[in-house]
């Protein structure tokens, strides 16, 4: 179901592109919608072989995750750009997974306690209040990580040799 990577020098090792997804603080979140794919930028936690990501209940994301629950999300960790050498030395990982909408309220706290504390580190106080004020209509989404890919440019491969 998924092609391998064509240039497989450049694949990251899989515990290398799960610590690129657990470090890093933005994605590009891809839905398919009716004529245009959709990609949005979020924030979000992992837990295991789940993603989390936060927002409302409803908009143009929620619906189009509803209608098509295969989603992606592509992260990037190294984009420096070599003009001198017309090229880009970048890190990034690619996850394919399937969404659905979280609905168990136990969950759903556990997820928005997850963000708080990788986005708000040292008030937790606050975000106990925010997570039980907005509890009812936040709407939370798990991502279940059904494949995942990193790759690096050849430039970083070839510096580790």
């Amino acid at each position: 179901m998924f092609a391998p990577m064509r240039r497989r020098l450049q694949q990251l090792p899989e515990e290398r592109a799960r610590a690129i997804l657990l470090k890093a603080t933005s994605a590009v979140l891809a839905i398919a919608d009716e004529e245009y794919p959709y990609a949005v930028p979020v924030s979000f936690s992992v837990e295991g072989d789940n993603i989390y990501i936060h927002g409302a209940p409803m908009g143009h994301r929620a619906q189009a995750m509803k209608k098509h629950p295969k989603v992606s999300l592509c992260i990037i960790e190294s984009d420096n750009i070599v003009p001198e050498k017309l090229t880009t030395y970048f890190r990034s990982v690619v996850i394919f997974g399937t969404a659905r909408t979280v609905d168990d309220p136990e969950l759903k706290r556990r997820a928005l306690k997850a963000l708080a504390e990788k986005y708000s580190p040292g008030f937790e106080k606050e975000a106990d209040k925010e997570i039980e004020d907005t509890l009812n209509y936040v709407n939370i989404v798990e991502i279940h990580i059904d494949h995942m890919t990193g790759k690096e440019s050849i430039e970083y491969v070839n510096a580790r040799k």
